[in-house]
This record gives C-alpha cells, structure tokens and sequence, in this order.
C-alpha cells in the first residue's frame, strides 16, 4: 500500500481556509473589523514568512469558537463553504485526490488549521482522515485552547506518526509515501517521506525543490 498526504491550505484549496474564516466571520459582523483583520492579516504574514508563534496565534484563532454556540458556529459554517471553500475547490485537486483513492492509497490531509474549519473541507475532497490541529472542548462547547500538538512544521511529523502508529502502519511500512505541499513551513514533513512533492510552492519552497531535485506541480486551473 501506498500513502498519499495532503497539506490543504494553498495546496488542495486555491486560498487559506484558516485566514479565510477569519475573514469571513469579520464579513459577517461576527468579529470586529478594525481590531481582527489587522491581527489575522499580521499572523498571515508571519506564517508566510516562517515566523510564526503557532500558540501565540491559536490563542487568537480559536478564541472565536469560545465566543459562541455550537448551533451558530456550525450554521456560519455551512455559508462559510459555500461562499468561501467552493470557489477554492479546483477541478485538478479533485482529480489529483481522485487518483489516489482509485489506486487504493491511504489518503489524509495535514493542516495547521483547526479540525473544525477543515474537517467539512475534508470530507468534501472524500478524503475519510484529517490530521489536523484540535480545539479542547468541554461540555459541548469549545474552551478557545488547543488540544495537545499543534500539526505545524514539525508537529506534523509527531502528528502523522502518531495517526499511523494508531494504525498499525509505521511510515516506513508504505511502498511510497507522498507529501503534497506548497508552504517551506512543511519542510520537516516533506523531508521524511519518501516522494515530497511542492504544489504551486512559495518562494523559498521553490527554491528548495529545485536545489533537491523534488517534483513541482500546479493544482490552480
């Protein structure tokens, strides 16, 4: 068997569904203009730029999930794909999932972004496991924290080993493992697998691949 992971934010989708939320429930009203959009704008180009304090920005972004009911976050949600993850969707990142499902591949995404953004996101790929990062809940309601490891830059690799060993399928028990991924911030991922391959790569990402011979796609129609 073979394994195929997928980074989703920039690589699968055309766009950040992390950021997008944020911009989303600043659309709506939900969040104040003035004061988040700057935030989320600044945390955006810390992570572009690898910068990025991962708990430092989780406390910011999941403190919206803390704010509200399990009722009208999901309902936001669905608009949320509607009008935001829909658009990002591109037919090659289907086609790209496609094949690997058809060939029988164990297939999962692998986001920095929180299970409750994405886990609607994975589903609509039919992508089945999503290694994501997880907001603590209790008594039905999220607390604004996170729950355990961040899945960023090397959380990842604890992340994945850790769904595998849950598996009974350590990464070194695949024919080929696969990492699709446009971000430099998702180097320690891509140098353990067997086949890394940079998805409409950012500059220092470029770079890299080109400097390690790896494969370099596009998913953007």
């Amino acid at each position: 068997m073979k394994l195929a992971l997928f980074d989703l934010d920039n690589t699968l989708l055309a766009g950040d569904s992390d950021y997008e939320w944020g911009q989303f429930l600043v659309d709506r009203g939900v969040l104040d203009r003035d004061s988040y959009e700057a935030q989320n704008a600044a945390y955006f180009e810390q992570y572009k730029a690898g910068t990025l304090d991962i708990h430092e920005y989780l406390g910011f972004a999941l403190r919206p999930l803390a704010e509200h009911s399990p009722e009208e976050l999901a309902r936001w949600h669905e608009d949320f794909m509607r009008t935001r993850i829909a658009p990002m969707i591109g037919e090659p990142a289907r086609a790209l999932v496609r094949k690997h499902v058809a060939r029988g591949d164990l297939c999962a995404i692998v986001t920095a972004t929180n299970s409750f953004v994405t886990a609607p996101i994975a589903h609509a790929f039919g992508i089945a496991h999503l290694i994501a990062t997880e907001p603590e809940s209790r008594d039905g309601r999220f607390t604004g924290r996170v729950l355990g490891t961040p899945c960023f830059r090397e959380g990842k690799i604890a992340r994945v080993d850790a769904w595998l060993a849950a598996n009974g399928r350590p990464l070194s028990g695949f024919a080929e493992s696969t990492f699709y991924s446009d971000s430099h911030n998702d180097l320690p991922l891509l140098e353990r697998v067997s086949r890394p391959v940079a998805v409409d790569p950012d500059p220092q990402l470029a770079a890299e691949a080109a400097r390690r011979g790896w494969p370099v796609i596009s998913l953007r129609q």
